[in-house]
């Protein structure tokens, strides 16, 4: 069981690592509204990969994943709301001059936690991995509901894990992060990477 344990935690620290959309989303937070903020937003996509992982559990996310119809809404919705961040991103990259470190830019809207938790709920990528993937990690001594729920909270820590000491990398290097041309700069490249994540899922089949 260890050994399995093993394995899936090193494929599940692999796709953590690996920079997607939910980096994006906290960058953009880490950049428009601090630390603290940033990091509501990891617990808000830490509470998406719960939520995914229930619906697993529950045998909905299969269903999801092999309708059609309902993974393309679910994608289409996802990846308006990429789209969505990406050009509010650009935009209040515009207005960064105006701001000051103390208040931020003051144009970032929404609550941090719900900005994480949308961006990971309408993510149907996450429902084919779970699906897909995860069941073949699971330690086949564990029954397979428990086994399914021990890698979701793996999954969800290695999360928390990555993308909160990513924060904090970011808030050490906050004085520059405060200078007007470094968020200009950051938000400008946040704002198209999520466009371009927004796109890409809108564009890609399956």
């Amino acid at each position: 069981m260890l050994t399995h344990l093993a394995g899936a935690l090193g494929v599940l620290g692999l796709l953590t690592v690996v920079p997607g959309p939910d980096m994006a989303v906290v960058t953009r937070r880490a950049v428009a509204s601090g630390p603290t903020d940033a990091l509501r937003t990891v617990g808000g996509i830490a509470i998406g990969l719960l939520i995914w992982g229930a619906l697993t559990v529950a045998g909905l996310a299969a269903v999801l994943a092999a309708s059609p119809t309902g993974y393309l809404a679910v994608k289409l919705l996802g990846a308006g709301y990429l789209l969505f961040l990406g050009a509010q991103a650009l935009r209040n990259s515009r207005r960064v001059a105006h701001a000051t470190p103390e208040t931020g830019t003051g144009t970032t809207a929404g609550n941090p936690w719900g900005t994480g938790l949308v961006s990971n709920v309408l993510n149907p990528k996450i429902a084919v991995f779970y699906t897909g993937l995860l069941p073949t990690l699971a330690p086949p001594q564990l029954p397979a509901a428990w086994a399914m729920t021990l890698l979701v909270l793996l999954h969800a820590t290695l999360t928390l894990t990555w993308l909160g000491s990513y924060v904090l990398l970011l808030s050490k290097v906050r004085h520059v992060l405060e200078r007007p041309r470094t968020r200009r700069a950051l938000g400008r490249t946040t704002g198209v990477v999520l466009i371009g994540f927004g796109l890409a899922i809108a564009t890609t089949s399956g």
